[in-house]
Parts: structure tokens; sequence; C-alpha cells
């Protein structure tokens, strides 16, 4: 038995198509005929790639998300934003330190920040990235690697933000700092990295390199896996 597909009315890029009820924004664009060959990554996951900013019919606000996560309403109106020019510095992690006066130097423009909060409200991840831009400002790096650790850099908060603040490359550098000079050092990496530099692994990833698609994610979705 045939099950009736319901169809919605969408516009991309302004032009009106008509797709499957259902679908998300990437699964839309494909359906009416576009060939995506940027903006599109992981499709399934949070790589960060098809930021979007759509709005639905009815309603005056202009929302921001991941293609690959937002299932598309009749009506709505979207436009994919592959790409959010931004300020990054060029910097060498040797040359810094994890204080308040690398962010001076580096991104001044945390130092905007009005506390308005567009930018939490614009992620997909859910991240208090207001937070994490108030942590900057007051020198506390670790805080902020911790809030910002899930960014995927999609680039929505900095396109919403009236303040201009480029807010998820501060982030990456707070993590930077983090990782480099305030993290505590773990024994067990130390050993897993002579481990490596001895050759110990070799074997294994030649293995796993020669081995089919199949018998791969076989293997991968069948591993034990230890929570502490």
């Amino acid at each position: 038995m045939d099950v009736k597909v319901e169809m919605i009315i969408v516009y991309i890029g302004g032009e009106l198509f008509q797709v499957p009820e259902g679908s998300t924004i990437i699964m839309a664009m494909e359906y009416a005929g576009f060939q995506l060959k940027k903006g599109v990554g992981c499709r399934e996951g949070y790589c960060g790639a098809c930021a979007t900013v759509y709005r639905e019919k009815g309603d005056y606000k202009l929302k921001g998300s991941l293609a690959c996560q937002t299932v598309v309403t009749d009506g709505m109106t979207i436009a994919m934003i592959p790409f959010v020019p931004a300020e990054k510095p060029l910097y060498d992690l040797n040359d810094l330190t994890p204080d308040v006066g690398t962010f001076t130097q580096l991104f001044p423009s945390v130092f905007r920040c009005v506390s308005c909060n567009t930018c939490t409200k614009a992620c997909p991840q859910d991240i208090e990235v207001m937070d994490y831009v108030q942590a900057l400002i007051r020198g506390d790096i670790a805080k902020a690697a911790d809030i910002s650790f899930d960014c995927i850099r999609c680039g929505l908060c900095a396109l919403r933000c009236p303040a201009e603040i480029v807010q998820y490359n501060a982030g990456i550098l707070a993590r930077r700092l983090y990782g480099k000079y305030l993290a505590k050092r773990s024994p067990e990496l130390d050993e897993r990295l002579k481990e490596l530099e001895e050759g110990k692994y070799i074997k294994e990833i030649d293995e796993l390199n020669k081995m089919p698609h199949d018998k791969l994610s076989e293997k991968y979705y069948s591993r034990e896996i230890k929570i502490s």
C-alpha cells in the first residue's frame, strides 16, 4: 500500500518550492534540486557547516539553526549561510599567557559586549555564549573554556551579535590556552604518547585502514564502552 506524502510550501532564497512534509532543511533543498557542495558536512550530527536563518509563516522572528537538524514548516522562508566572515588573528600559543591581557590584545571586541544575550539565543547547541564572553572579560579562562567546550563554530552567534563580537574564535583561543597552560597534566596521556612514539599501535592502525567499510562500522558499534 502506497503511503501518500503530504507536500508543503517553502521559500528557499526567495523562490517557492513544494517539498515533503517532515523534511529537514537540507533534505528539502536537495528535493527541490539544489546540489549542496558547500554548507554541508556530517548531515546527521553537529559539525556546524550548515548554519541557516529562517522565518516561519506568521512569525516575525528571524531564527537561526543547523539545516540538518531543523524540520521545515509550511510557509517557511529559508537562507543558508555556509560562511560567516569573522576576525581571526594569527598567534603562537608559546608567546601568549592565559589571562585577560591576551584577549585585550587579540580579541578587544569581547569588551564591547552589552550583555544582551542574543548570542546565546542564536546558538543551536544551547551554549551560554554570553556567559563565556563575560568570563573572558573577567579573565576566567578556565570558565570560558568549559562553557564553550561544545562550540562547533557555526558562526550564528557572531552573525546576530549587535556588538559585532566573534565569540566562537575567542572561545577556541580560551580552550587552547586552557589546554596548554591550565589543564592538569595527565600521566595516562604521557604514557599513551610514549606508546605512540614507540610504534605500538602501527599494526592495528594499518589493519583498520585496510578494513572494508561495513566491517569497520561493525567493529566500531560492537566495541566495549567503558564509562568511568
